[in-house]
């Protein structure tokens, strides 16, 4: 299924506005990014930490991310199944500004608990070698920035109108399920495939004009 299929966008919105909801789904600077920064096909993954499928995709992911250089990824922590999402999704966030999102995401990812605990969180995070007082003062120092960066991915989920978790956003595809890692491969590929066939360069979505 491609994005454009499932994208509706403001009416009388005009090419910048177009542009600029590009940019903010595959590009907002505050959204963290792992792989290859320059990396030929881009998967955009809308995730909550409570959701048991994007669990499972989490560490299939990462191993293919490990598997092929070329693959740029961004991380979209959307927050819609309990009040703990929302906690541990402001935790990984934050753990971004000691350098550690990949590892708090991680670390939450495999908690057990649906939904997680406070103290489960705590102890995840902890355990994946986050430097808890520092994570508490980033926390608050940093509380509007991560407050602003959630509800902006909760926009775009909006303007997208998706469901539920997960999300993955491939190259020119959508894909609203969990993936493995043959999954992920075989997406890249298809993506790969077609972006030689004249998709966009970078692997970035085909977005419709809007106002349609």
């Amino acid at each position: 299924m491609s994005l454009a299929a499932t994208m509706t966008l403001p009416a009388r919105a005009d090419g910048p506005s177009k542009d600029a909801f590009v940019q903010s789904v595959l590009h907002d600077p505050d959204a963290p990014v792992a792989g290859n920064p320059n990396g030929d096909v881009t998967i955009v993954a809308f995730l909550d930490y409570n959701c048991p499928f994007c669990r499972r995709s989490t560490p299939e992911l990462d191993r293919f991310i490990a598997s092929d250089p070329g693959v740029r990824v961004v991380y979209k922590d959307w927050p819609i199944l309990a009040a703990s999402s929302v906690l541990e999704a402001k935790v990984a966030l934050a753990s971004k500004y000691q350098g550690k999102y990949v590892q708090a995401h991680d670390a939450l990812m495999a908690i057990k608990l649906r939904p997680a605990t406070p103290e489960a969180v705590k102890a995840a995070v902890r355990a994946a070698g986050i430097d808890v007082d520092r994570l508490n003062k980033d926390l608050a120092a940093h509380d509007t920035d991560v407050t602003a960066l959630l509800q902006r991915t909760l926009s775009q989920a909006d303007a997208m109108h998706l469901q539920g978790t997960p999300v993955f956003l491939i190259g020119p595809y959508i894909k609203a399920q969990e993936l493995d890692f043959a999954g992920f491969r075989q997406s890249v590929a298809d993506a790969r495939a077609k972006q030689r066939g004249g998709s966009p360069v970078g692997g970035e979505p085909s977005i419709p004009a809007q106002g349609k």
